[in-house]
C-alpha cells in the first residue's frame, strides 16, 4: 500500500483523494489501507469472499465424505452454481441434499448467503447478514460457524458492497493472464 500511495503522490495526485478501496480480506492489505488512504471506505472483493465460503462448504463436504464414500468426486457438485450443473449433476446434488441432511443444511445456506450480493442497500444487507449468520449458529455446522466468524471480523467491507459495487474483477483477470503467459515461458 506504501508503494500504491507514494506512486500516487508521485503522479501528482493526493492519497486523499482515494474515496473506495476493493481488496481481499488480507490483515496486512487492511493494515495498509487504513495506514495511507485513511478517508477511503473498504469493500471486500466478492470474489475472496465467496471463496473463503466455498471452502467452507467443501469442508463440510469432506467431513461428510469420511463415513459416506458415496461423496466422493462430488466437490464441485456442491462449490457451482446450481445453474451451471448438468441434469446428471442436479439430480445428484438433490439426492445427496436428501440423504446427508447436515450437507443439506449447508448447501441451503451457502446458497442463501449469495443473496446479500443482489441486496440494494446496506440495511438490508446487514439485516441478512444478521439472520444468516444466527441461521449458521443454529445449524452448528462448524466450517460455516468459522466464516461466519470470518464476516463478522469483516462485516463493514462486505456490506459495503451494496453500496460501491466494486471489485478486483478486472486485476484479478490480468494477474490471471500474467500467471499464464510466465507458466508458458518456463524454460525458455
Amino acid at each position: 500500500m506504501a508503494s500504491i500511495a507514494q506512486h500516487l503522490e508521485e503522479k501528482g495526485m493526493p492519497k486523499g483523494q482515494i474515496k473506495e478501496l476493493s481488496m481481499d480480506l488480507s490483515p496486512a492489505y487492511i493494515a495498509g489501507a487504513v495506514e495511507f488512504f485513511p478517508g477511503a471506505k473498504i469493500t471486500f472483493d466478492r470474489f475472496h469472499v465467496v471463496k473463503l465460503l466455498n471452502e467452507a462448504m467443501d469442508e463440510v463436504r469432506r467431513l461428510e465424505q469420511r463415513e459416506h464414500g458415496q461423496l466422493k468426486g462430488h466437490k464441485y457438485t456442491f462449490l457451482r452454481n446450481r445453474e451451471s450443473l448438468g441434469n446428471k449433476q442436479e439430480q445428484a446434488l438433490a439426492e445427496m441434499i436428501e440423504l446427508y441432511p447436515s450437507l443439506g443444511k449447508a448447501y441451503r445456506l451457502k446458497v442463501l448467503f449469495n443473496d446479500v450480493w443482489e441486496m440494494t442497500n446496506k440495511e438490508a444487507a446487514d439485516a441478512f447478514l444478521r439472520q444468516w449468520c444466527q441461521e449458521v449458529e443454529e445449524a452448528k455446522i462448524a466450517p460455516l460457524m468459522r466464516f461466519c466468524n470470518t464476516v463478522r471480523a469483516h462485516w463493514s467491507g462486505i456490506v459495503h458492497f451494496v453500496e460501491s459495487r466494486i471489485s478486483n474483477g478486472v486485476l484479478e483477470g490480468i494477474n490471471s493472464k500474467v500467471q499464464l503467459a510466465k507458466r508458458r515461458a518456463r524454460g525458455f
